[in-house]
């Protein structure tokens, strides 16, 4: 279903691309929309599609057997969307906030198993009891809802006809809405544990498509958390999750379609 979106987003800005071009190529092109970046304030909202993936940093010992990573993370795709608020600071120089939801769903698998080899203890950990790991033991599926609320300067040159480049970059405060910072059971019970309020940084550019009536604006944006994520496993859980990963850290690429 994702999958479909994410392709219905880059059909639609191809067709408007198409439309944009046929009006820019006639030999009576008139610009449109003049006086809309004149404006002090402006308004919009914006759909993406995106691609989520954990940038994991794993834990020699519990994570890594010899050169094998013990934990990886498969990409999945998500989507979102969100509203645009503008303040126009010069001609070519913005402030932009676009506070979205984003649904995403990513699935961490750990082959630990090779952990057993540590059940009597070591100088840092305590002993534990090895347990045969089943295939829902192996598989975290993460699920989160991020209230995602980006502050970015946008930078823009002058327009082209009814066309404009642009490139912004700034900072981004998340909430995972889902993240179960709080929930009392951890991996041992089958729940994974992430830290609500995090903090990223994004850089996007893109081309603003001015109509008629409104601008279109597509751009890809890539989104890097700039916190750890991990939330540690109750003591006496054995160290086949949590403790196999140092650091787990979201990153994101998107396609964003803007309408104001």
């Amino acid at each position: 279903m994702n999958r479909i979106l994410l392709k219905s987003l880059v059909l639609t800005s191809l067709a408007f691309a198409t439309f944009a071009d046929a009006q820019f190529n006639s030999r009576n092109r008139m610009d449109k929309l003049e006086s809309f970046d004149q404006q002090k304030f402006s308004w919009g909202f914006y759909l993406n599609g995106a691609m989520y993936d954990y940038k994991l940093v794993l834990d020699p010992r519990y994570g890594m057997d010899v050169n094998y990573n013990s934990v990886t993370s498969k990409p999945s795709y998500g989507f979102g969307a969100g509203l645009i608020g503008k303040m126009r600071l010069n001609d070519y120089f913005d402030l932009r906030m676009e506070p979205g939801l984003q649904f995403v769903q990513r699935e961490l698998r750990f082959e630990t198993q090779t952990n057993d080899q540590y059940a009597a203890g070591t100088l840092t950990n305590p002993p534990f009891t090895p347990r045969q790991l089943t295939e829902a033991d192996k598989v975290r599926n993460v699920k989160s809802t991020l209230l995602d609320i980006p502050v970015m300067i946008e930078i823009h040159g002058d327009r082209w006809y009814n066309t404009r480049p642009y490139a912004a970059a700034g900072v981004n405060y998340i909430v995972n809405l889902q993240s179960n910072a709080n929930n009392s059971d951890d991996n041992l019970q089958g729940v994974f544990r992430s830290t609500q309020n995090n903090f990223a940084w994004s850089a996007e550019m893109g081309v603003q498509i001015y109509f008629n009536r409104f601008k279109l604006t597509p751009g890809v944006r890539g989104t890097f958390f700039l916190n750890n994520e991990m939330v540690s496993d109750n003591p006496g859980t054995p160290p086949y999750w949590a403790k196999a990963i140092s650091t787990a850290s979201s990153r994101a690429f998107m396609f964003v379609l803007k309408f104001e």
